[in-house]
């Protein structure tokens, strides 16, 4: 019987290695990095160029996409992976002796710690990129702030610290069990902020600005809105934000100013056991609102309450429309006759004047500001991905320029990945970054 002798046609590990390099490959033809390189290799001409620019900057893309937590990391990996250092563009016939050095990278990360100017650039250019197949990218935006600790230990009673630019902050968070008793969580951490702004239609970033920690997240809002409704957006609809972003101010420049209806969770400053107020403090009348916005008026005959049928937001009126919820629904009221106008029942119309906070264009009890507001968590995964997809939840970042580039290499990646499964009609993978392509 002769022996079979089978021949492999190919290995798994070549496919699965395959569509791991494809990823990158994905980043590196969809970002719009030829400006930065030439800068970069400008500053280098008549020196030394033992690890020409490109494949550097590559590799360092490479890092991001693949998670490797430290520049050592990634250049073992380049070391023993021939295809991976081929994909970034090293001289195969060098082979490994073409990686570069941990002082190579090291000087190039200083030289984009100067040059955030043209990180921020080419976040600007992937936007105005991604418009192109998304016309409506930033309609409907969310904000929120994300903490990231410095990879050096802080002291409450000492400035020392071998990373000076960060500082201590402080996030609560509050809730009611089950049972009714609240419950406060105070987290405290030593490093810095990262405050995002992002569509959540797409969960796609569109605005960023790395803080120290103890920078309040209302301070950095307009800021935010402001440079990206400049640069970008000229109609952002609305904006979506937690109770760190609760401002009367802040909610009536949004919209006065910018067009832009708030969607922000709101605190309750009222007194202790105030549960409303009477619409019209200095008259009598039947009408009152909670902290929340919710409006109800009380039956003239039985006193019972009813919550108001929301009717709209009169944009010319500046005013929220709300009806009578026997008129509007049917339900029976016996002080309906005592207090209905004509057939229609009585209506209400508020002016957002008469509390900025509370009262915004979208109201506050209506069925479209919560399914708005639900859309906030669309930052909420953005913030998780920082963490798990691009390593920031372990890492070894100290100084506030570092963190600045760190974060702005990880969402240029974050970008470039999205509009590379886009032009490969791979749009529900758009937010994957370790998805691989099919």
């Amino acid at each position: 019987m002769a022996r079979i002798i089978q021949q492999r046609v190919f290995s798994w590990k070549h496919v699965e290695a395959s569509g791991e390099l494809e990823r990158l490959k994905m980043v590196i033809e969809a970002i719009p990095d030829e400006k930065l390189m030439r800068v970069l290799e400008a500053e280098r001409k008549g020196r030394r160029d033992d690890y020409p620019i490109r494949p550097l900057w590559n590799s360092i893309l490479a890092g991001i996409v693949y998670q490797h937590m430290t520049i050592e990391s990634l250049r073992r990996e380049l070391l023993r992976n021939g295809e991976l250092r081929e994909s970034c563009g090293f001289d195969p016939a060098v082979g490994a002796e073409a990686v570069p050095s941990k002082d190579a990278y090291s000087l190039v990360l200083k030289k984009l710690m100067k040059k955030q100017y043209l990180i921020n650039e080419l976040f600007d250019e992937l936007i105005v990129e991604l418009k192109k197949y998304l016309p409506d990218l930033g309609r409907h935006v969310g904000i929120d702030s994300k903490a990231i600790k410095s990879y050096a230990k802080g002291k409450r009673d000492s400035h020392e610290s071998s990373d000076p630019e960060a500082d201590w902050g402080n996030k609560t968070y509050k809730g009611r069990r089950r049972d009714g008793s609240l419950w406060e969580k105070v987290v405290s951490w030593f490093g810095y902020k990262v405050h995002l702004l992002v569509d959540t239609t797409y969960e796609l970033p569109v605005g960023y600005k790395v803080t120290k920690a103890s920078r309040h997240d209302l301070e950095e809002l307009m800021p935010l809105v402001e440079e990206a409704k400049q640069k970008h957006f000229e109609e952002i609809e609305t904006l979506a934000g937690d109770k760190a972003y609760d401002s009367g101010p802040h909610n009536e420049r949004l919209y006065d100013t910018h067009g832009i209806k708030p969607v922000i969770d709101i605190r309750n400053n009222w007194r202790d056991g105030e549960e409303t107020k009477a619409l019209v403090p200095d008259r009598t009348d039947n009408v009152v609102y909670d902290y929340k916005g919710t409006v109800y008026c009380h039956c003239p005959s039985s006193d019972d309450r009813y919550e108001m049928a929301f009717s709209g937001f009169e944009k010319e009126r500046r005013t929220l429309k709300y009806k009578c919820p026997s008129a509007a629904y049917g339900t029976h009221c016996s002080g309906y006759a005592q207090c209905s106008e004509g057939t229609k029942g009585k209506i209400v119309r508020i002016p957002l004047q008469t509390d900025r906070r509370i009262f915004v264009p979208i109201a506050r009890s209506s069925h479209k500001w919560h399914r708005i507001y639900n859309g906030r968590t669309a930052v909420e995964r953005v913030n998780s991905r920082i963490d798990l997809s691009f390593g920031f939840e372990h890492h070894v970042i100290r100084g506030k320029e570092k963190m600045t580039v760190r974060v702005g290499l990880a969402l240029l990646v974050m970008l470039s990945m999205a509009l590379a499964r886009i032009q490969r009609d791979q749009e529900k993978d758009m937010r994957s970054l370790i998805r691989r392509a099919a």
